[in-house]
């Protein structure tokens, strides 16, 4: 291998913001901004969703598919009154 041409790996610091939670990973991630976190400062980055805030990690996608189903299945056989 080649010296000096691969990125540095080391851990960083990324915030979900959504959830509010902080994930120590691995990662060659290039970023200026630091945090401290459990007494160490780490390289930080934010991030939108992370499996502590996506629907299919959380089961909340499978809730609002369930409510839908039984939505549909409560009007196609609903009582149909007179007028």
């Amino acid at each position: 291998m080649k010296p000096n041409i691969h990125p540095k790996y080391r851990d960083v610091l990324f915030h979900d913001t959504s959830s509010d939670t902080y994930i120590v990973i691995g990662s060659t991630l290039q970023t200026e901004r630091t945090a401290e976190y459990q007494g160490k400062t780490y390289p930080y980055m934010t991030i939108d969703v992370s499996s502590a805030s996506h629907p299919f990690y959380t089961g909340k996608q499978r809730e609002a598919q369930s409510e839908g189903r039984i939505a549909r299945f409560r009007n196609r056989y609903k009582r149909r009154e007179m007028q």
